[in-house]
Parts: structure tokens; C-alpha cells; sequence
């Protein structure tokens, strides 16, 4: 007797359906462990990240209040008592506030005219990874400054140039120290253009654009009229 179309497309899709299951079976065989075990194992790396997190914010927490009572006991001059507690958070603390304390380190030192201890602990901001990019780059500066004088110009050029860029955070605490070297090495147009555009920056603070204005006046950029251009009417 013939099997009609329909009654064969249905054995069809009844040995596809088997097939299938017979797959399935075989492959839960095979690595239905396995999958258990990575579901298991991605379970606990989740919690174990739920539990980190929790453990490094209630770690800042106490860092901060830590740091907070270190600056107490240096406005009031009590340093030796600030002095530990600063280098094990130097050493040991979480993120930004490892990044402060060693900030706060080497301006112990600069008001001891420690230039060179200065310079070296704001090196290690500058060169740490781990720590935020606005920290690294004002501790260039900061540590560009402690050693200023006994860097070539071309040196505090070639280091401090990326920053001062206009728009950027630190233009012009970078600026003036690379137009300073740019004078220094007799490149006095480049240090007048960079001193006026300095000063027609409204996002520097004021005390350095007055600085800027008087040193682009002493090369020739008349600073203040376009500074008086700009101003709204």
C-alpha cells in the first residue's frame, strides 16, 4: 500500500523530531557537567565581584575620613603625627586617595625646600597607571616645577607640550612653563603667541592670565586689546 504525501511528510518531521532529542540527550551527556560547572562558577565570580565591590567602598570610606583627620593634624602643625598614617595610605590606599596623599607628601617636602624629595614623590603619581589621568598629569607639572631649574628647556618643552594645548585642563599652569623654556632657548615669538593665547583664555585663573598679559606685552602680543575684543558688550 503507498504512503501518501502527508502521511510520509509526518514520518519525516516524527524522525527529524527523534533525532533531535536523541542529539540533545547525547550531548547533556557529554558536557551537561560541564555546563553546570560554568554556570556555578560564573555565579560565584559574580558574587565574589559583588563582594570586592562592597569591601573597596567601605575601604574608601575609611580612607577618606583617614586622610580628612591627616590634613586636621597638619593645619593644626602636629606633622610627626600625620606623618605615618600618610605614608602607609601613600603606599597602601585606594585609588584617588592614594594619588592625595602622596600629592600631600611632596608638598611636605617642597615647604622644606626638599626639591628634589618633592620631585620624586610626584614622579610616582606621574608615572602610576592604577591612578586617574588628571592626577598624573598635574603631578607632571607639579613635579616639572620642583625640578625646573635643573631641567633643559628642550626637556621641559618636550615633556610638558601635550598639556599645553588651549581647552585643556592644565593649559595654563603647562603653558607658561614651556613659554618660559621657549625663552630661555630664544624662541621668543613662539613664547609671546603662547603667553597671549594664555591670556585670552577665560578658563585660566585670573592671577596667570595677568602674568601672561605682561609677558606677551614684553614680546610684542598686544594680549589685553584682544583680551578687551572679547569681552561681552
Amino acid at each position: 500500500m503507498a504512503v501518501t504525501p502527508q502521511t510520509n511528510e509526518a514520518f519525516l518531521r516524527e524522525v527529524d523530531e527523534e533525532l533531535r532529542r536523541d542529539q540533545a540527550m547525547h550531548f547533556w551527556t557529554r558536557y551537561g557537567r560541564w555546563l553546570i560547572g560554568a554556570v556555578v562558577l560564573g555565579l560565584a565570580v559574580f558574587a565574589g565581584v559583588l563582594v570586592w565591590q562592597n569591601q573597596r567602598q567601605k575601604q574608601a570610606g575609611e580612607q577618606g575620613e583617614q586622610l580628612a583627620a591627616m590634613f586636621e593634624k597638619l593645619g593644626s602643625g602636629d606633622e610627626k603625627a600625620a606623618t605615618k598614617p600618610l605614608a602607609d595610605l601613600a603606599a597602601n590606599g585606594v585609588g584617588g586617595y592614594r594619588s592625595l596623599a602622596r600629592f600631600t607628601q611632596a608638598d611636605i617636602l617642597l615647604q622644606k625646600n626638599d626639591l628634589k624629595g618633592a620631585a620624586a614623590k610626584f614622579a610616582e603619581v606621574a608615572n602610576d597607571t592604577s591612578a586617574a589621568q588628571p592626577f598624573r598629569d598635574l603631578a607632571l607639572i607639579r613635579q616639572t616645577y620642583a625640578e625646573y631649574d635643573s631641567l633643559k628647556p628642550q626637556t621641559v618643552i618636550d615633556r610638558l607640550k601635550p598639556l599645553a594645548v588651549p581647552g585643556g585642563a592644565w593649559f595654563g599652569s603647562a603653558g607658561e612653563l614651556v613659554a618660559i623654556a621657549q625663552l630661555k632657548l630664544n624662541q621668543k615669538r613662539a613664547a609671546g603667541d603662547l603667553f597671549g593665547r594664555i591670556a585670552r583664555d577665560q578658563t585660566v585663573p585670573e592671577s596667570l592670565r595677568q602674568r601672561a598679559v605682561q609677558m606677551a606685552g614684553e614680546l610684542g602680543v598686544d594680549a589685553v586689546e584682544q583680551i578687551e575684543e572679547k569681552k561681552p558688550q
